[in-house]
């Protein structure tokens, strides 16, 4: 498009040039041009007055060529216009350039267009305040799911730990530019912006801009131009399927993200990982605008895992944020050993053991008692438990005491 442009340009140019020699016909430039800014940061207007030496001429119609350089491309843009007024968007950190011709056409120039020799020309500096070096770092901004935008930047190393930042933003639909509706924190100070639940347009420039303040003074300012649709990020996928087909297929299938992103946008990285004779595994990344993938493998033995991710394709958008990987799934699946117990478990169970012997113990006592006392004899199960060897004797009929002890047993006691 800027090629038929630049194109058009030299055509129209080479037509003035040869019309103008021949006619002898000479045009003012335009005059007064001034470039001001409404604070729509980077969307600059631009006025002029025509030449004075036009101001009574009605034969003629009047058209004004403007140029501005597009800093974002590195070349000249250029539009006709009636009027003597336009804005266009700019980035505030470089010189902002424009120059301005005059074209006539009409009964004047006997029916041929021509433009001015000269231009109304001006070139605008950056603005120089604020502490050098303490512009922020890495501005991002991510538009997740298509759902709601979330801008992060970076600290830079020469920036006061007790520094500010603030950022502001405006577009079309803004008529002056407005503040980060909730700011994000990390450590302390202040990283991004959360426009969660904040109305934005998608197909339009929106301006930022982040400046703030430190104990040393103004930090630098940074304006970003962008259009959130070129950087949306989709959800991941969470729903693969992979099953095996007739004659060694695998067959994965996979279902698009839940969230406000046509499916028809969607475009597919399938990542394939195998097992290697060697046991290496080779890797592969597989594009796609379908939702399923079929391959064939070669041994039943070697192992097979996919993963998922996707993006916007060109015909959506300019560019766009790959998501976040699927989890793998693999062919054949690996069967997962069961956890070894943890220590809290080997404790517990432990302790379990234990209490059981303690109540078996506990409960072999109680018994021994209630049947020493039922019996109403001097020794018990108990005294026969723990008798010394020396005391029992084990013959074929059971457990015996000894004579002497039988004996002394059955004599009688003496009288006191």
């Amino acid at each position: 498009m800027r090629i038929t442009h630049q194109v058009t340009l030299m055509l129209l140019l080479v037509s003035w040039y040869g019309s103008t020699r021949c006619l002898g016909i000479t045009v003012d430039p335009p005059e007064h041009l001034v470039i001001s800014d409404p604070g729509h940061l980077g969307h600059l207007q631009i006025r002029w007055s025509p030449p004075a030496s036009l101001m009574n001429n009605t034969e003629c119609s009047k058209l004004y060529q403007l140029e501005y350089f597009d800093t974002n491309t590195n070349s000249w843009d250029a539009i006709r216009t009636p009027r003597t007024e336009y804005s266009a968007q700019f980035d505030l950190m470089k010189d902002v350039s424009v120059r301005v011709y005059t074209v006539l056409n009409g009964p004047c120039t006997n029916g041929t267009m021509i433009k001015s020799r000269d231009y109304a020309a001006l070139v605008q500096k950056p603005s120089s305040t604020g502490v050098k070096g303490t512009a922020v770092r890495d501005f991002v901004c991510v538009y997740y799911n298509r759902q709601h935008l979330k801008c992060k930047w970076g600290e830079n190393p020469k920036m006061s730990a007790k520094s500010r930042q603030n950022l502001y933003f405006w577009h079309k639909g803004l008529e002056k530019a407005d503040e980060c509706p909730k700011y994000l924190i990390s450590n302390g100070v202040r990283s991004g912006c959360d426009f969660t639940g904040k109305a934005l347009p998608e197909f339009s420039e929106i301006n930022f801009c982040v400046n703030g303040s430190s104990p040393e003074g103004p930090l630098m300012t940074t304006f970003i131009s962008l259009q959130i649709l070129n950087h949306v990020k989709p959800e991941t996928t969470t729903k693969v399927n992979l099953q095996t087909g007739p004659g060694k297929r695998l067959e994965i299938q996979w279902e698009s993200p839940a969230g406000n992103i046509p499916v028809h946008c969607l475009e597919w990285e399938v990542e394939h990982e195998q097992d290697g004779p060697d046991g290496k595994i080779t890797t592969q990344q597989i594009t796609t605008k379908e939702m399923s993938l079929t391959l064939t493998f070669d041994r039943d033995d070697r192992r097979n895992c996919f993963r998922v991710r996707s993006k916007l394709h060109k015909y959506c958008a300019n560019k766009s944020l790959w998501s976040e990987w699927s989890r793998p799934t693999c062919h054949p699946e690996k069967k997962e050993a069961a956890p070894e117990p943890g220590w809290d478990v080997v404790a517990i169970s432990v302790c379990i053991a234990v209490a059981i012997i303690a109540i078996m113990v506990l409960s072999l006592c109680v018994w021994a008692v209630r049947i020493s006392r039922r019996e109403k004899k001097p020794d018990s199960l108990l005294t026969l438990l723990f008798a010394r060897p020396s005391a029992l004797q084990f013959t074929s009929e059971g457990l015996k005491r000894p004579k002497n002890l039988q004996d002394s047993q059955t004599q009688p006691l003496s009288n006191v």
